[in-house]
């Protein structure tokens, strides 16, 4: 039976004659389609990330960082240059344009921009470039591989009309500047990210990585793999916890279903703290507390990833750690951590397009990464920009 999206999908198509080969270019971007069917899931006024529903103030200041972004500036003005006026007018949107909380986890829903599958090579070259120059070279190769595996699962379903590594959409907010506000957005199945520019300053949230399947045991992609570290060195926190400080963390023992709370059209979610506070860790625990927090952290240059980090220990003793699931070899399990600044969700899912369970999986990951109290998308340091420069 076809999941509700699916079977919308399927309607849509239908009614407007379009092939399955279509599929693949223009119904990604048609206006009649998904990204229409309920506007309010974006259009509420941003808020953003907060525990009681109100944003905790003076959390996100501007400041220099001392650390370039010219690189990814330089990179992002190649990648505009080397698109023709019409794709130019689709992939530029003004840094202010809500399109920045339109981005989709899932496969099937309207994208915007331009997509791999239809650029160039010398386009293509560009889009890796501004990757390149705004990420780690982990971020870079997670990226990647989150990409491939999306071939690896046309691979595994038959379904090359709905996955593909090449479904991957960018879209650039506001034009490359050393001094005014922009960004670019990366968006396809299981890898959205949101990359906003001020100066020196870089906030990269919301970010989503997942994959269904985790690696890749036969097919062009054979041997990729992803988001083992992420699953390991949390079960390796967990089960370092005393027994007393497991029970505290453990939000609820039964882990069958989807958990991940913070993912697409959730820019306003409210979620209390929960779990275990870091300030009842020992110094070691922190430590590896922290160490967690890095491996999604560093998903961006090594400078801006040190700038972010130094904000998380900031509020380390207010961090909270929150389990659900089993902590044996192979268990499936959930896993939270929250503080004012960061909120990340770690989350094994049922599997969706490679056989259909009620029971999660290792095989099917869910990630994201937020900045709480109204700093996704930079919001937060725009508002600043825009009160000291008015517009």
């Amino acid at each position: 039976m076809l999941s509700n999206g699916l079977l919308l999908k399927s309607l849509l198509l239908a009614a407007l004659g379009v092939t399955a080969a279509a599929a693949t270019t223009d119904i990604f971007r048609s206006p009649m389609l998904l990204r229409d069917v309920n506007p309010a899931l974006w259009a509420e006024p941003f808020r953003g990330v907060t525990r009681d529903g109100r944003v905790v103030p003076g959390l996100f200041e501007l400041a220099q960082t001392g650390v370039s972004t010219a690189p990814v500036q330089r990179a992002a003005a190649g990648f505009l240059r080397s698109l023709d006026e019409e794709q130019r007018k689709k992939t530029l949107f003004a840094v202010t344009d809500d399109e920045w909380r339109r981005w989709d986890n899932r496969h099937f829903p309207t994208r915007q921009g331009i997509g791999f599958f239809e650029m160039t090579p010398q386009q293509r070259q560009r889009a890796f470039e501004l990757m390149r120059e705004s990420l780690s070279a982990n971020g870079l190769r997670l990226s990647r591989h989150i990409m491939n595996l999306n071939g690896t699962l046309a691979e595994l379903s038959g379904r090359p009309e709905e996955y593909s590594e090449w479904f991957y959409w960018i879209t650039l907010m506001g034009e490359p500047s050393a001094t005014a506000p922009w960004g670019w957005q990366l968006e396809g199945h299981h890898l959205s990210i949101n990359y906003f520019v001020l100066g020196d300053q870089v906030v990269m949230t919301p970010v989503f990585m997942g994959s269904e399947p985790v690696r890749a045991d036969e097919g062009r992609f054979k041997g990729t793999v992803v988001l083992q570290e992420e699953q390991d060195r949390g079960l390796a926190l967990m089960i370092a916890l005393d027994p007393a400080q497991q029970a505290e963390a453990r939000l609820r023992k039964d882990k069958s279903g989807d958990d991940v709370l913070s993912a697409a059209y959730k820019d306003n979610l409210v979620l209390d703290f929960a779990g275990l506070r870091a300030s009842k860790l020992d110094a070691a625990r922190k430590a590896q507390l922290l160490d967690l927090v890095t491996q999604y952290v560093g998903n961006i240059k090594e400078g801006h990833a040190k700038v972010k980090m130094s904000e998380v220990q900031k509020h380390l003793d207010d961090t909270w750690f929150g389990w659900i699931g089993g902590t044996d070899p192979g268990s499936v399990f959930y896993y939270r951590i929250h503080s004012p600044v960061i909120l990340i969700e770690f989350d094994h899912q049922r599997p969706v397009a490679i056989g259909r369970s009620g029971n999660a999986t290792r095989n099917h990951i869910h990630t994201v990464v937020r900045t709480p109290n109204g700093n996704d998308y930079g919001k937060d340091l725009l508002r600043q920009h825009h009160q000291r420069h008015k517009h």
